[in-house]
């Protein structure tokens, strides 16, 4: 088994995460998005969409991280993903939602462009962009907080899912450009939990590495 992936893609990560933490051999071939590898012949092969991540299980070729992180919890019998319908039906939901709602205003829209400069839009279109995306995305925050998290520890209540790897190296991705999320203290207790996973910090690490250089180039000019 095979995940093509590269560790600065924030929809990499979640699963990457998962692997790590479950007993699923798999090699991980790393694609540089910001070498133009998922744009190559070879790759659009395989993707079409020219993205990362895609998994290939003995030819077996799954794309949309959402998709493999529920195909592999089932091959792992994970109870990060439960059989019971109505449980599996909220986890769906919360995977729905962050990949439709909070992570395409807080990231596509607000993130992105301040960690990628170079892919935003002309400065006056972007500014009432990530104007707009700030404004959703403190409402997605906000029910993140107060209803999703509630008074259980995690997305969807009392055990970890896979709502919460894809859930929150989404949210995570906001602290590359020292988004603050102290106005919801639920989500900031989450995040700290989710962060002390033993395997976030590998996981993590090019990122980290990529985020502080881009940090780097924003101070210097």
């Amino acid at each position: 088994m095979k995940l093509y992936c590269d560790p600065i893609s924030t929809t990499s990560r979640p699963v990457m995460l998962f692997l790590a933490e479950h007993d699923l051999p798999a090699e991980l071939v790393r694609v540089e998005i910001l070498a133009g590898e998922t744009r190559s012949e070879a790759f659009a092969a395989l993707n079409p969409n020219c993205a990362v991540p895609v998994l290939d299980h003995d030819g077996f070729v799954l794309t949309e991280g959402s998709a493999i992180l529920k195909y592999l919890a089932d091959l792992a019998g994970s109870k990060t993903y439960p059989a019971e319908l109505r449980a599996r039906a909220r986890v769906n939901a919360a995977m729905d939602w962050f990949n439709t709602g909070l992570s395409k205003d807080l990231n596509g829209d607000y993130v992105y462009p301040r960690l990628l400069p170079e892919a935003a839009l002309p400065p006056a279109m972007q500014a009432e962009v990530s104007r707009r995306g700030l404004e959703r995305a403190q409402h997605w925050l906000s029910v993140l907080d107060r209803y999703m998290l509630g008074d259980g520890p995690y997305v969807c209540g009392a055990e970890l899912s896979i709502a919460d790897y894809l859930g929150a190296v989404y949210v995570g991705l906001s602290q590359a450009v020292a988004f603050d999320l102290t106005p919801w203290p639920k989500v900031a207790g989450w995040m700290d939990r989710m962060r002390a996973r033993p395997a976030w910090d590998e996981v993590h690490a090019a990122f980290y590495g990529f985020a502080a250089s881009r940090r780097e180039l924003r101070e210097a000019g």
